[in-house]
């Protein structure tokens, strides 16, 4: 059904929703409709959805069955299954019907005119690997601050020149001035070796 391929390969499905709690994009069945109507028009298409409601396994299930027809009576279909929990919190029997409609279409539509949707925070199973933390940004650090004066004691008190250089690592890390706060610090150091050692 080449109209179908034309479709295919040009239809845009911008995910405009947005889910707050979860902070992801993602697109609703009303998203991919509004989207199709031009191509639909353009190659003189029909689209047809239609629901059933069926049982698997003792479960609920809303089988959502998307049909594209052209002008010469030809027709492809696609269906796609979503569970009904009758007793989801906060919404009435007719809610949690239509809401699994709603994702039974969305999917059906997606397999009818390949919408690859496997990037979506709904399609995803959460990720066991831990997100790396952000890198703090540097600042500057004065002289003579309760920081820099810390940073001095340290440094002075280090029992070893690897325990120094662990120091110095994370002024650089941590200041955009580090290189100007160690030329500092070790001047003071020389300073408290010479009284030191008098």
């Amino acid at each position: 059904m080449v109209e179908l391929v034309k479709i295919q390969s040009e239809l845009r499905a911008p995910k405009n929703q947005y889910n707050a709690f979860g902070k992801y994009k993602y697109r609703s069945c009303e998203d991919i409709l509004e989207g199709l109507k031009p191509h639909l028009v353009e190659t003189n298409c029909i689209l047809t959805l239609n629901d059933d409601v069926t049982e698997i396994a003792g479960v609920l299930m809303i089988k959502a069955t998307a049909t594209i027809t052209n002008s010469q009576d030809k027709s492809v279909s696609v269906s796609a299954y979503a569970g009904i929990d009758p007793n989801k919190k906060g919404m009435d029997i007719a809610q949690t019907f239509g809401s699994s409609s709603s994702y039974a279409r969305k999917y059906a539509l997606n397999g009818l005119f390949a919408i690859d949707d496997k990037k979506d925070a709904d399609t995803q199973k959460p990720s066991n690997t831990p997100a790396k933390p952000k890198t703090p940004a540097k600042i500057k650090l004065t002289i003579g601050c309760d920081s820099y004066n810390k940073a001095f004691e340290a440094y002075r008190d280090a029992k070893t020149n690897e325990d120094r250089n662990k120091i110095k690592a994370k002024v650089r890390k941590h200041y955009t001035n580090a290189e100007e706060i160690l030329t500092e610090i070790e001047k003071k150091y020389k300073q408290y070796l010479a009284v030191k050692n008098k």
